[in-house]
């Protein structure tokens, strides 16, 4: 029998919502690109329950539980007297979210013999120290593509709002106000801007094709160029680097993995190059920022605003500079993590427990690390340094 040891982050701060705003979820039949949806045996949870948090076990305890395995669910993630820390010793499955990471470092790995398998609960592993998966023969999973759509959505949602100054001007109609003046003195219009995405992947190209109805002029960066049809259908322009596609854009939006290429890549250097007054977004991965470079960059007028959800650690602490930089729109990890998105990245989970548990292959797509080696999806997004 296995022991799954699951982080999820915390219940809302008044208890776990008795009903939801909604009842269920529109039935997709689909991803996008014609990936299928999570198709596991069958599920234990309601569509459009808070699936993510603690008490919401991501719909798996009676499932596990039933087949005399252990589930042990916790937020208790930092330090070595962690529950997530004392559990992990033998632990075979570490399941987790990018939103509330449990950090797989190598150290952690050298004192988890038995496991086998960890599992990112959404997409992105960087979480995990894939090297040491690697080198201890971990199977790396992630839901590819479950909450994909969610983030591109919240990065159109985050540029609309940062060009055209959304947040200072509500928050005008929250104290009572009506400075239009004030509220105007900072917003655009985005039609006809240049904007530009490094990395143009699942995420990437979803962000494009939403931006396009705006009149906006399209640019990316990928190591994987687009397809020529796709080019042409939304006039994309390609770049070979951010550093070439960067001084060209009103708006920047970063939908890379983290990887040593791309790890603080938009530092003092690069955001110099950058117009005086774009606007960047980041829900990829706070790291592939300079924390600091971010903030003198706003400061000095170089950046007009920066908006993301994305932090390094996760949860950030109090007196991180992002909290109160100007011109800023961040919110928690939350991009991925919606209640649609949720009911997706749940039921891929459990289709890869199911056939992890009954020793069948898992999905090609669902694959970062496999066989001591990067694979499936892994090996187009990632980089090791091996």
């Amino acid at each position: 029998m296995a022991k799954i040891l699951c982080v999820l982050y915390p219940d809302p701060v008044d208890g776990y919502p008795e009903s939801f705003p909604r009842d269920g979820l529109p039935e997709l039949e689909r991803y996008p690109n014609g990936q299928a949806l999570p198709t596991p045996e069958e599920v234990d949870f309601t569509p459009g329950a808070l699936l993510g948090s603690v008490s919401g076990e991501l719909g798996l305890r009676e499932f596990l539980e039933a087949q005399g395995h252990t589930l042990v669910v916790t937020s208790d993630k930092e330090g070595p007297d962690s529950e997530f820390d004392r559990e992990l010793p033998d632990a075979d499955v570490v399941i987790s979210q990018p939103f509330w990471p449990a950090y797989l470092t190598a150290e952690r790995i050298a004192r988890a013999p038995k496991l086998k398998l960890a599992v990112t609960a959404g997409i992105g592993s960087d979480h995990v120290d894939l090297d040491a998966a690697v080198a201890h023969g971990i199977t790396v999973a992630e839901v590819t593509f479950s909450n994909s759509i969610s983030v591109a959505e919240h990065v159109v949602m985050m540029i609309l709002s940062q060009v055209r100054n959304y947040l200072p001007s509500h928050r005008i109609v929250r104290d009572g106000g009506w400075n239009i003046a004030d509220a105007v003195s900072r917003a655009y219009d985005l039609e006809g801007m240049h904007v530009g995405t490094v990395a143009a992947g699942r995420i990437g190209l979803a962000v494009l094709r939403r931006l396009a109805p705006f009149d906006v002029r399209l640019h990316y960066t990928d190591r994987h160029r687009l397809p020529e049809e796709v080019e042409r259908e939304l006039n994309l322009t390609f770049h070979p680097s951010a550093a070439d596609m960067v001084p060209h854009c009103d708006v920047v939006t970063i939908n890379a993995p983290l990887h040593p290429e791309t790890e603080g890549l938009f530092g003092d250097e690069l955001l110099s190059t950058m117009k005086r007054g774009t606007f960047l977004i980041n829900t990829a991965r706070a790291r592939i920022t300079d924390r600091d470079a971010i903030v003198r960059a706003l400061e000095s007028g170089r950046l007009a605003g920066y908006a993301g959800d994305v932090w390094y650690p996760q949860p950030a602490p109090a007196d991180h500079p992002w909290r109160t930089m100007p011109h800023q729109g961040m919110t928690p990890h939350t991009s991925g993590s919606t209640l649609s998105a949720q009911a997706r990245y749940a039921a891929g989970t459990r289709e890869i427990l199911e056939s992890w548990l009954a020793e069948r292959p898992l999905r090609d797509e669902y694959l970062i690390v496999d066989g001591g080696k990067l694979a499936g999806a892994g090996a187009h997004a990632y980089s090791t340094s091996g």
